[in-house]
């Protein structure tokens, strides 16, 4: 299911809660048993689809001022605030320890005017630099990861050699001292990563990186800029499974256009879907996400 949020701006309370759809009125502030202690929990799972067409510019070259406007706007509509302060209010205390769990891979990392953004978002709940790190590979040394309260996944979306696509579900391979051994069935168990101690009931925001996304490649370490497009787009939920199904659902449709056909993913993504049946982590049934689409919609694909 899907909605157009066209107004970007002067967005209040009473009208979001006038323009959602009638499952999205269950909306309640509480505890999570899945993903966090602070959290907004739907009766559906919002996922924000947020479109700006000058966030890269012809270079792919992020705009730093447009992401950080995307983010803002986003924060204020996933968790019902008045602004974007008050949203990261909403899920992260001071007290809190926070690991930003990006993704370094060279061709198509995460963009690090995005990271800085998330870092300003915690700051401003009042959580101390001290205890903010980002990182990716060599988490498992980081005092701060090993410690954290609470953490933010945040990656690009792109096809992978073993995993179909990496999405957020994969990015927390690296919470494993041998990522290798979630490697079987095209990493069909990647869910499980996500009961590890150290992740389990951690994670309080989810975003994956649409501004460039990688629709086709071949090999473990492939990538050809010809295979890449300026969607323009960020992805932001409190639920992996459902925010990669939408991201798989907007490659699925880009591999259409761009090949001609319905050309499968070799190997297959089965890993999201399993999340949900097999692992019960979250949706990735389409028909139950509460897609709420913003700003940009040319190509939109979805």
């Amino acid at each position: 299911m899907g909605r157009n949020h066209d107004r970007q701006d002067g967005l209040t309370r009473r009208d979001f809660i006038k323009g959602a759809s009638g499952a999205a009125l269950g909306l309640i502030m509480g505890v999570s048993s899945g993903y966090g202690s602070n959290e907004l929990i739907l009766s559906t799972t919002r996922v924000i689809l947020i479109r700006d067409k000058a966030a890269t510019d012809a270079d792919g070259k992020c705009n730093a001022e447009v992401l950080l406007r995307m983010v803002d706007q986003s924060m204020k509509i996933l968790f019902d605030a008045e602004n974007s302060d008050e949203a990261w209010k909403t899920i992260f205390k001071p007290n809190d320890i926070v690991g930003i769990k990006s993704n370094v891979w060279g061709p198509l990392p995460t963009p690090p005017e995005l990271e800085q953004i998330l870092k300003r978002g915690v700051l401003s709940a009042g959580v101390s630099q001290k205890n903010i790190s980002i990182g990716d590979r060599g988490i498992l040394d980081d005092e701060v990861f090993k410690n954290a309260s609470a953490l933010i996944n945040v990656r690009p979306l792109r096809t992978h050699h073993w995993a179909g696509v990496g999405g957020l579900l994969k990015n927390y391979i690296m919470f494993v001292p041998e990522p290798w051994q979630y490697h079987d069935n095209s990493c069909a168990d990647l869910a499980a990563l996500w009961n590890l101690p150290i992740v389990k009931g951690k994670t309080r925001l989810n975003i994956l990186v649409m501004l460039t996304p990688l629709f086709h490649g071949i090999g473990p370490h492939h990538f050809d800029k010809a295979y890449t497009w300026p969607y323009n787009g960020l992805l932001i939920g409190t639920d992996p499974v459902a925010l990669d199904a939408v991201g798989l659902e907007i490659l699925k449709a880009r591999r259409k256009i761009y090949f001609g056909e319905d050309r499968p993913m070799k190997p297959p993504p089965h890993h999201i879907a399993f999340a949900d049946t097999k692992h019960k982590l979250g949706t990735a049934d389409m028909s139950k996400i509460d897609l709420v689409k913003i700003g940009w919609d040319e190509d939109i694909l979805i």
